[in-house]
């Protein structure tokens, strides 16, 4: 694809501070906590996790007959309000980074369409290319009003 070759020229120009963060430059590694908060989301999305914690209510709910009434209740509102605020704060973190990598991959796309819009000005006989990006990306085909 030409769209491509000039892109990469327009890309090799720019300073390296210029130049857009593309997916793939992202930092592979993860920190301690964002490994932690991702396998802490996967851990908790699972059916069993719901089922436990169903679980955790029914064995709770018989201990009514055995504690007071505000013991009782001070239990179970503890638990809940512990664990949602841990888990409000990791599934926080992960969703943020699944934010910033669409982000990220929005703006490749525009980059690249910015890059075929050029192209387009430049070169009549990119209809092609056109239609390869969009396909890549899952566009339709749109008929005009005109």
């Amino acid at each position: 694809m030409v769209a491509v070759e000039d892109s990469a020229e327009r890309n090799e120009k720019r300073s390296a501070d210029e130049q857009d963060v593309m997916p793939s430059d992202s930092k592979p590694g993860l920190s301690l906590f964002d490994r932690f908060a991702t396998g802490a989301s996967s851990f908790v999305s699972r059916a069993w996790f719901f089922l436990g914690c169903v679980l955790l209510v029914v064995v709770w709910a018989p201990t009514f007959a055995f504690l007071q009434l505000d013991t009782w209740q001070l239990i179970i509102n503890t638990v809940t309000t512990i664990i949602t605020f841990l888990l409000v704060a990791l599934l926080q973190n992960t969703e943020r980074r699944a934010d910033d990598a669409l982000q990220q991959k929005l703006n490749a796309i525009a980059e690249a369409l910015a890059d075929l819009m050029q192209h387009v000005r430049d070169d009549p006989d990119a209809e092609n290319d056109a239609k390869e990006l969009r396909a890549a990306v899952g566009l339709e085909e749109r008929e005009s009003a005109d």
